[in-house]
């Protein structure tokens, strides 16, 4: 398998000049060219852009350093590829099982959200090593005590746990803005809980996290909404910089906590700089999905992406491919479809959009697609294409060097 933390690594030498992606009459047609000989759907991950995306991240964070959200990446070559780079620490990991599984290779593993997973919990309890290098989430005291129902503190290591808190806004003009989470939201009510794990005999408090989705997956660019989103967010980063800082200064008396988390790929120049925080977590940005393209502050390069065969023609603007239906999670909104980028100007019919088996796309270039012909999409998202494939092509320059597998071609669906 390639070095890919080799390839990641920046290059002092390299010329200063326009990348490649900035020209999609370059990029696509290179790409089309390096995998002519793969079938379809033939998924990608270029090598160069993935560097690019990388150490973006690291300025956009400035100096805080990030916590790798495997699940926006579902690649383990990536991941550890990633977790090399100076100003990467830990992975954000997104059910036990998959901690469990990653936790074999790396010693700093969060569980981003809580879990009631009788099978992986026994798993954990019965093993030191992992139980040292994986932390839980909680944010309600019958996490805790389903843990002991599955093994008592006397029987087992000592399990850490973060604190997951509500990050969102509560505007008494517009209600809850943000995803709803922890019902942990003001200092006091997130000491008092911290107290009460203190406390509890087989149990170490040890991070706290705290996630602005309101910032972080909300793109501010443009349409007709933008100014109300621009301004919504100026008052939630407004109101979360001082609701953090109570809630790092009301723990620091409790236990001392190794990290406080916070951000995402869309909010990083906010997070980092938020003295309460100690890293922040990102993991879209590394791949470059397409709700990215929404953001003012940052465009990642489209380092991954993905392309299908055109089986018919039904209309003589109209190109059909094989697949397509790769919907992101979410609202069912069309920004949740695939995007299909190239050739240019192809679009999705109305009626019919992205489906499981056939996609009709229509506009001027589909004229003059022939059958067998391949047509490139983005995901809406990162990580959740590897759901649906078995492994990446990576390439660089004109050709496909290495041949890394998802979390589904090593046999692993966690969700």
């Amino acid at each position: 398998m390639l070095d890919l933390i080799a390839d990641l690594s920046p290059d002092p030498g390299r010329p200063a000049v326009a990348p490649e992606w900035a020209d999609p009459a370059r990029y696509w047609p290179r790409l089309s060219a390096a995998t002519g000989h793969l079938p379809a759907p033939v998924a990608v991950i270029d090598r160069e852009a993935l560097r690019h995306n990388a150490m973006d991240l690291l300025v956009r964070a400035g100096g805080l350093p990030i916590r790798v959200a495997s699940k926006s990446v579902r690649v383990r070559a990536v991941l550890d590829a990633v977790l090399k780079l100076p100003g990467f620490r830990g992975i954000l990991a997104f059910t036990l099982a998959e901690a469990l599984w990653l936790a074999e290779e790396h010693d700093d593993v969060v569980v981003g959200y809580p879990t009631v997973d009788r099978t992986s919990l026994e798993r954990l309890l019965a093993d030191e090593e992992a139980a040292r290098r994986i932390t839980l989430m909680v944010d309600d005291m019958t996490h805790l005590d389903l843990i002991d129902s599955v093994s008592p503190p006397q029987s087992r290591p000592q399990v850490r746990v973060a604190i997951d808190v509500d990050a969102s806004l509560r505007s008494a003009v517009l209600g809850h803005i943000g995803v709803r989470r922890s019902t942990l939201f003001t200092a006091g009510e997130v000491a008092a809980f911290a107290r009460r794990i203190a406390r509890r005999p087989g149990f170490r408090l040890v991070g706290l996290q705290m996630y602005e989705a309101q910032i972080a997956g909300q793109g501010d660019a443009a349409g007709p909404g933008a100014p109300v989103i621009r301004l919504v967010q100026a008052r939630s980063r407004d109101e979360l910089r001082e609701r953090r800082a109570a809630i790092a200064s009301a723990l620091t008396d409790v236990a001392p906590l190794e990290f406080l988390n916070g951000g995402g790929t869309g909010s990083l120049e906010f997070t980092g700089s938020d003295e309460s925080l100690t890293e922040a977590s990102a993991g879209s940005g590394l791949l470059g999905g397409h709700l990215f393209d929404g953001y003012r502050s940052f465009r990642p390069a489209p380092a991954s992406a993905f392309a299908f065969d055109v089986v018919r023609r039904p209309a003589a603007d109209i190109a059909t491919v094989l697949g397509g239906g790769w919907i992101a999670s979410g609202p069912a909104l069309a920004s949740r479809q695939p995007l299909p980028v190239w050739p240019a100007g192809l679009r999705t019919l109305p009626r019919e959009a992205a489906g499981e088996v056939q996609t009709p796309l229509r506009g001027a270039s589909a004229r003059g697609l022939g059958l067998g012909d391949r047509v490139w999409f983005r995901h809406a998202k990162s990580g959740e294409p590897a759901e649906r494939i078995d492994s990446y092509h990576v390439v660089s320059g004109d050709e496909v060097i290495d041949e890394l597998p998802t979390y589904r071609g090593e046999g692993k669906a966690f969700l």
